[in-house]
């Protein structure tokens, strides 16, 4: 079969006007920079959007609100210290089994970080952190737990015990949820401060205000006493060192150092001189139970976790002796 074919001719030898092709190149210009400002906003919403550590960077009232570090600056030297050890993190997955971390996180590890700070912090339940964080509530837990024995272990070989040094002890109380056996509810409660259930712990500190050692969590119903010798600071204090107490601190057959306690008063009598300068020697019982009572609280709530969650909130930031100037 013949099929007629049209011929049509090109001339390749033809070349653009200078003018169109500028215009084109200038048009390419500006849509590529419209581009990439268009990206830049949104990038910047994301940001704005996303409920994570890049959104309050910039902002040094946000950060102690959220986190309880004094400012941003002290926050990221802090993880400075701690990220050479994540390559150790063990991450908890669905199945309950442990795996080294890696790059399946849904979160960066700085906004994990951040999401266990929060937690701390408010004790937000994990359905809220999931809202706002927009991972699952699982993954919330995953991370907590992660974090939590984390910084329990990494944390835990730092020394804070100032041998040789004058140590101020009180003990310190949080309160929790009311557990559902009642041996355990009448093992946690603790009628003297009106509050339901409550775990205890000893608390010691230098007289220059840094805290030296941290007990672990017992049941509130547990005495002064018998929770000072359970503690394992006894094995710490050597003769040549002295222990500041209060009144219900009765612990003079148990310990090998010399003990120092206010004057109180007795039947409304007002103190005498010598009283009055010995109670001014050792007032800083006084400035112990403030920092007792000023340490950060934790979630209400009995978990496996409270023993780590405790020791990271006490013993870390700010209350570690960092040096961030």
């Amino acid at each position: 079969m013949d099929f007629d074919v049209e011929r049509t001719g090109h001339d390749y030898c033809s070349v653009p006007e200078a003018a169109a092709l500028d215009m084109v190149l200038h048009e390419n210009e500006e849509l590529t920079r419209k581009i990439e400002d268009i990206r830049k906003q949104l990038d910047q919403t994301k940001i704005t959007l996303r409920f994570g550590l890049q959104r309050f960077a910039g902002s040094d009232e946000d950060i102690p609100f959220y986190t309880r570090f004094a400012t941003y600056n002290h926050l990221m030297a802090f993880w400075e210290l701690i990220e050479p050890a994540m390559h150790r993190m063990i991450c908890v997955t669905n199945s309950k089994v442990t795996k080294e971390a890696g790059n399946t996180r849904a979160l960066p590890a700085i906004d994990e970080f951040f999401l266990f700070m929060v937690h701390l912090a408010f004790g937000l339940k994990q359905k809220d952190l999931g809202h706002r964080f927009h991972v699952h509530q699982a993954t919330v837990s995953h991370i907590i737990t992660t974090w939590a024995n984390f910084l329990y272990f990494a944390l835990g070989t730092v020394c804070i015990w100032m041998p040789k040094e004058r140590v101020i002890l009180d003990c310190t109380e949080i309160c929790c949820q009311t557990p559902s056996s009642l041996q355990l509810q009448s093992e946690v409660f603790f009628k003297l401060l009106s509050l339901t259930c409550t775990f205890k712990a000893l608390i010691g500190m230098a007289p220059h205000g840094a805290i030296t050692f941290v007990s672990g969590l017992y049941a509130g119903s547990i005495s002064d006493r018998e929770l000072f010798k359970q503690s394992g600071i006894i094995n710490l204090l050597t003769p040549d060192m002295a222990i500041m107490v209060d009144k219900g601190f009765l612990i003079d057959s148990l310990v090998p150092c010399k003990i120092l306690r206010p004057v109180f008063l007795t039947k409304g009598k007002q103190m005498l001189a010598h009283e009055v300068t010995h109670t001014h020697s050792v007032c800083g019982q006084a400035q112990a139970e403030m920092t007792a009572h000023s340490l950060p609280g934790l979630p209400q709530k009995l978990t496996e976790l409270m023993g780590q969650k405790w020791n990271f909130g006490v013993c870390g930031p700010p209350c570690l002796p960092l040096d961030l100037a």
